[in-house]
């Protein structure tokens, strides 16, 4: 959740190790496996802070540097921008130069940046410091629970990744709400430099405590292990490059797996609007001061992490005998956020449009989980990670970045109010790729087993 995915560099586990003893085995003591997973979810955090804080602080910056929304918008959208375009690159550098390495260098850099933010004495200046965080921030999720999953057992590897992604919305929650407070209390400097210093503390502690040389014992394969379906589609001992040459064209090969992306990244342009600009819409529209505005925000960007998990697990529910459910769910949730945020923003201030807004946002990021599994039934097993670092750029380039920043420059002109009456149309469009990818789901799914079917009697007969 940038609100996006969280995913890992690696690949996932052989087969073997997903059944028997290997998926219940620890590489390292239980002890160090979850002292890494605290350092790691508590960067997470601080990640996520250092992110959400700037939508916190919106009134604050507009007024004192007569900022407008347009530009507002930009702030926070050039984060996720960032972050779309460099997890990729920057994952497989940080598989190549050390992942220990590269998270402390990764933390200091977004630490560094926002300490930058709180010094920042015009919007140029502010912009370039977004920048660098959404630099710093491009590798952390991918690699951050590449790191985690790395000293615990398979068996584990679905519960922890789903707790980095709820660790974003909780994240998220902090830097709203707690940046709100300190806003008020002590001036919005203060907010960034409080979240930079917090970065900074935690990326001192990690160097010490995590070793990578403790990540991937001997004989362990969660970390580098070969996968049977490793070169797919192409003759035994083909080279690395070659087998990947053949294999990516993959990840757009069928019409589901687009309707996938686009769907995902297109309904989370709803969800990113609605986290950047819900604090200034409560302070404008509510009277509410920046820390109050800030909680209130804190609360619904809650609500939409929660609704991201549960979609997710909703539709794992549902779909059992029939995946192509998976779709229904994403549709509905789509459909869903429509009607109740073009309701709850035509309704009055007050608690009745608090409940329809909190329900509308409860649906707007559930197709997140629904579209992630979709990519993973229709890609192969030996580029998961590289199809999930497509969806996350999907999910920046057509959602969490332009999100933010379209919106604000409909505010500009519409007034932010007519501005959020705009952006629950965006789902309409998220609809129609989701019902598009649903149509040719199954024969796309028949398509893909024959292919492995194919390359596995080919690998046969080339081995016999």
């Amino acid at each position: 959740m940038t609100m996006g995915f969280l995913t890992t560099a690696e690949p996932a586990e052989p087969a073997q190790a997903r059944t028997g003893a290997g998926a219940s085995t620890w590489p390292v003591s239980r002890a160090y496996a979850w002292v890494v997973f605290a350092l790691s979810f508590g960067l997470l955090l601080s990640d996520y802070m250092s992110r959400q804080v700037l939508n916190a602080v919106f009134p604050m910056l507009k007024a004192e540097w007569l900022l407008s929304d347009a530009q507002l918008g930009s702030l926070s959208g050039i984060v996720a921008l960032m972050v779309g375009l460099l997890t990729f690159p920057l994952s497989l550098l940080a598989d190549r130069w050390g992942r220990v390495r590269s998270l402390v260098l990764a933390a200091t850099m977004w630490s560094l940046a926002t300490l930058g933010c709180a010094v920042a004495a015009s919007y140029g200046q502010m912009f370039v410091g977004r920048f660098l965080v959404g630099v710093g921030e491009a590798a952390y999720g991918s690699v951050g629970i590449a790191v985690v999953l790395s000293v615990f057992p398979p068996a584990l590897r679905a519960t922890l990744s789903g707790a980095f992604i709820a660790g974003g919305a909780f994240g998220s929650v902090l830097g709203i709400s707690v940046g709100g407070a300190l806003a008020e209390a002590f001036g919005w400097r203060w907010a960034f430099g409080a979240m930079g210093v917090l970065g900074l503390v935690l990326a001192a502690v990690y160097t010490v405590v995590v070793q990578e040389k403790r990540l991937a014992p001997a004989g362990n394969a969660t970390g580098a292990g070969t996968r049977a379906e490793d070169g797919a589609g192409t003759e035994p001992g083909t080279p690395a490059e070659t087998r990947l040459r053949v294999l990516l064209p993959r990840l757009f090969s069928s019409v589901s797996v687009v309707g996938a992306y686009a769907g995902s990244g297109l309904q989370l342009f709803v969800a990113g609007a609605l986290i950047a600009w819900l604090p200034s819409y409560f302070n404008r529209y509510y009277d509410l001061p920046t820390a109050q505005a800030g909680a209130t925000a804190g609360l619904f960007a809650l609500v939409i992490g929660t609704g991201m998990i549960a979609g997710g697990i909703v539709s794992d529910r549902i779909s059992l005998r029939a995946p192509i459910r998976k779709w229904t769910v994403a549709i509905g949730c789509s459909v869903g956020s429509l009607v109740l945020l073009t309701l709850a923003f035509r309704l009055p201030a007050g608690p009745a449009q608090l409940l329809v807004l909190a329900l509308g946002a409860l649906l707007c990021a559930g197709p997140a989980g629904p579209a992630a599994a979709m990519v993973a039934n229709l890609t192969p097993a030996v580029i998961a990670a590289t199809a999930f670092a497509t969806l996350t750029l999907a999910n920046s380039l057509l959602g969490l970045a332009p999100g933010p920043a379209i919106t604000g420059m409909l505010a500009d002109h519409l007034g932010l109010l007519g501005a959020l009456r705009l952006v629950p149309l965006v789902a309409i469009a998220a609809t129609g790729a989701f019902l598009i990818g649903r149509h040719s789901y199954e024969r796309d799914l028949r398509r893909l087993a024959g292919s492995a079917e194919a390359a596995d009697r080919k690998k046969t007969e080339s081995s016999s």
